[in-house]
């Protein structure tokens, strides 16, 4: 089993007897995982033991890559050092591309002028442009892939040398890797400027196409003290849609996919972002993802969220001593529940999951703020707290989660009937709180008993900068 630690107190292992402040503790390139579901099996230590000759410090995205490729052997150990900001966008002459860089000629107001007044219907034919902004879209779209990807491959250990040490513009993807730690970093999601209307998508929605990280059929991966966030560049200043409202330019801020297995998520600080972390990409994909999305989320501060701080399918999620803060007003990224007539909510309990929640923190202010944004049933019927807070006072989130079902299952029940179609399989269960698994059954962990304890932790040893690298 894992050493023991205090949940949030994830430092180096192995463990001393009496761990310290996380503040105080020291990030090593050899560390692993000490607990957690990234800890089990085979454990993730990532470069672990690397030669010399495969230790890297970079400062450029051209320099990145080349480590990673670690001279034609990609997967075997390596660690690599981050000094300061990477951008994405640095071409090889060191210029910042943009989007006219990527698609000259491409104009978004004219893109959204081609689906019609009503914005529901493209044609090549509405504006004699159309035809070349289609073009230019998807044309930009593919240019900006290509620069702006990076794939860690396995065995991979990369760690921010300060505070700020990071990226920027980057769509980070551990694709097809084993054995991954990510330690450090300060992370801005990047900006989609191709990003697509779908008018079929419920009622018209945005969907930006990359992830800030992201994990596609990977396992053991070890994700501590990084930053996430839209930084610069939030929504909301985006231009207006058909909807009347601004083009979503982020995807998922660190979505897990297509079978992802074996992951921790320690100590990190996620903020300011609406569509934030997505495990399973369709209730259809049991193929790929069931028994597999175990993930542990320990000690993270999740500030700002609008939705998915996680939305979950198939996966046994372990979600303890995280610290869940919002407000109804914010200017930037409200937040507001099914139960004000919107679609925020900070857990989300989707198709086959089995989230075991366990004193977590939730603060939510401002107008009409109500506990029921805590979680979010979408088709799934299994869901377990244990000693949870809302604003500081104990909180029945089994029974938050048991109404979202039961309401969503009557919503699709009535639905059915009234097209005539079978109802989906999922309204023929029950909901439970019995999520068939414990995770004391599997790894080693203590958790913060106090509501001020977890907050303490969130507010002062989250994110990059207050552990100590040592080379």
């Amino acid at each position: 089993m894992a050493t023991a630690l205090a949940a949030g107190l994830v430092l180096a292992a192995p463990a001393p007897a009496s761990p310290a402040p996380t503040g105080g503790g020291v990030i090593k390139a050899d560390d692993p995982a000490p607990t957690g579901w990234a800890a089990v099996g085979r454990g993730t230590d990532g470069g672990a033991g690397a030669p010399a000759g495969s230790r890297y410090e970079v400062g450029t995205l051209s320099e990145l890559k080349a480590a990673l490729a670690n001279s034609g052997q990609p997967t075997a150990s390596k660690v690599i050092y981050v000094k300061g900001t990477i951008d994405g966008n640095q071409a090889l002459d060191g210029r910042i591309l943009g989007e006219q860089d990527y698609a000259a000629g491409y104009d978004i107001a004219k893109y959204i002028s081609c689906f019609g007044p009503d914005g529901k219907v493209w044609s090549d034919q509405t504006f004699d442009y159309c035809k070349k902004q289609r073009q230019l879209r998807q044309t930009g779209s593919n240019n900006m892939k290509r620069q702006i990807e990076v794939s860690i491959p396995s065995n991979t250990t990369v760690i921010g040398l300060g505070a700020d040490s990071g990226f920027v513009g980057a769509n980070i993807v551990i694709l097809s890797a084993t054995n991954v730690v990510l330690r450090n970093l300060s992370v801005e999601a990047p900006v989609d400027y191709f990003t697509t209307w779908s008018p079929d998508d419920g009622n018209g929605a945005w969907n930006a196409r990359f992830d800030a990280v992201s994990s596609v059929t990977s396992d053991h991966l070890w994700i501590d003290h990084v930053r996430l966030t839209d930084g610069r560049f939030p929504d909301n200043e985006a231009p207006l849609g058909p909807n009347g409202k601004p083009a979503n330019r982020h995807d998922g801020l660190l979505d897990l996919k297509d079978g992802t297995d074996f992951v921790t998520i320690s100590n990190s600080r996620l903020s300011n972002h609406d569509k934030t972390m997505l495990l399973g990409s369709g209730d259809e994909h049991v193929d790929k993802d069931g028994g597999k999305l175990r993930v542990s989320y320990f000690g993270n501060y999740f500030e700002n969220l609008q939705q998915r701080a996680p939305r979950v399918r198939f996966g046994q999620v372990h979600v303890v001593n995280n610290y869940f803060t919002g407000s109804t007003d914010d200017p930037h990224y409200p937040l507001t529940s099914e139960a004000q007539g919107g679609s925020s909510y900070f857990l989300g309990a989707g198709y086959e999951s089995r989230i075991f929640s366990e004193r977590n923190a939730f603060e939510l202010t401002g107008p009409g703020a109500d506990p029921s944004i805590m979680v979010s049933s979408y088709n799934g019927h299994r869901f377990s707290d244990a000693g949870s807070w809302f604003n500081g006072k104990r909180a029945d989130l089994d029974a938050i989660a048991r109404a979202s079902f039961e309401q969503h299952r009557e919503t699709a029940l009535a639905e059915a009937e009234a097209s005539g179609v079978p109802a989906p399989d999922w309204t023929g269960w029950e909901f439970t709180t019995d999520v068939g698994w414990n995770p004391a059954d599997v790894y080693d962990y203590k958790a913060f008993t106090t509501p001020q304890a977890v907050k303490n932790h969130a507010l002062q040893f989250t994110g990059p900068g207050v552990m100590t690298v040592k080379q």
